[in-house]
């Protein structure tokens, strides 16, 4: 219980841990891992909270951490997920990822329905750190109000954001 405690007490946005991740294994790995993604890439959108989220035509936002949070976090063995239905308005806490180093509260990027979570997690959580942008997505949404994700980061936008909190 007093490690529970202890994990959930560290920072919620990741900068308690980021500074265990250098800058080499930063470059090396988060924008290897980002723009050997390709056409992925160029449709994330991300918030200050590392999370991302991926609008596809039919209107529905797949949700996860990006790879930059994943690694700050170190390996995760533990995710919770919220309930399909569950309406949350952008910021909106809809989780928490647990790791060997750190818990971390995760938080909705846009306003909108949850319709699906990724059940793999529950019995592997690792997924997140092999693969954040594709099988270890967190959950898929309906977007109530579009207009939230001009807000967002692109890609650019977030590499430069990374950037500067390392500094």
């Amino acid at each position: 219980m007093a490690s529970g405690v202890l994990l959930r007490s560290l920072s919620s946005n990741f900068s308690t841990v980021l500074p265990l991740l250098t800058r080499s294994a930063y470059n090396a790995s988060f924008w290897r891992t980002l723009s050997s993604s390709g056409r992925l890439a160029a449709a994330l959108k991300f918030t200050d909270k590392h999370e991302w989220i991926r609008v596809e035509d039919s209107g529905i936002g797949t949700v996860g951490i990006s790879n930059f949070a994943q690694e700050a976090l170190g390996d995760v063995v533990y995710c919770e997920l919220p309930e399909v239905g569950k309406q949350l308005t952008q910021q909106d806490e809809f989780g928490a990822l647990e790791s060997v180093k750190a818990a971390s509260e995760l938080y909705s990027p846009l306003t909108g329905e949850v319709v699906e979570v990724n059940t793999r997690l529950a019995d592997n959580p690792s997924l997140i750190n092999k693969s954040c942008y594709e099988d270890g997505w967190l959950m898929k949404m309906t977007i109530a109000s579009p207009a939230e994700l001009d807000a967002l980061m692109d890609e650019a936008a977030y590499k430069k954001y990374v950037r500067s909190i390392e500094d």
